[in-house]
């Protein structure tokens, strides 16, 4: 599995996917809104995160690249808006690389179950790299 990188975007991610797009040629792709998450009755999604992108994925030289928008609320610093994410059809392999990389960092959240994977999780590593790690094939994660 390859390393994937995934961008950030304040607001303004599905414009800057629908750039990319035709600088490079690829089609549009296919875009998970915040207001497509299923519900949590614990959680009241704000009304101006609905539209907000929360995941999409351009596929650009063989690599994939993997962008959403800043949840409102969340801190947003240009160049500071990257991280990595780590896809693996093994869970041994990202229970082990989550524990490995938290040590001395920052979980934001824990290894657990989402609609879309049966393991993900996010962390902050020693060195100030963000991760995400999930488990799944390149062509399904996130």
């Amino acid at each position: 599995m390859a390393i994937n990188v995934y961008l950030n975007f304040n607001g303004n991610c599905r414009e800057a996917v629908a750039f990319y797009a035709n600088v490079f040629g690829t089609e549009r792709p296919k875009i998970t809104t915040f207001g497509e998450m299923t519900p949590d009755p614990e959680f009241t999604l704000p009304e101006e995160a609905k539209n907000l992108v929360m995941h999409t994925r351009l596929r650009l030289n063989g690599s994939n690249v993997m962008f959403s928008d800043t949840f409102p609320g969340m801190p947003f610093v240009v160049g500071n808006n990257i991280s990595l994410a780590f896809v693996s059809e093994n869970l041994d392999e990202v229970k082990s690389a989550f524990n490995q990389l938290k040590e001395g960092g920052k979980v934001g959240m824990e290894l657990q179950e989402t609609f879309w994977s049966k393991c993900y999780g996010q962390l902050t590593d020693k060195f100030g790299i963000e991760w995400q790690l999930n488990f799944g094939s390149d062509e399904e994660a996130f």
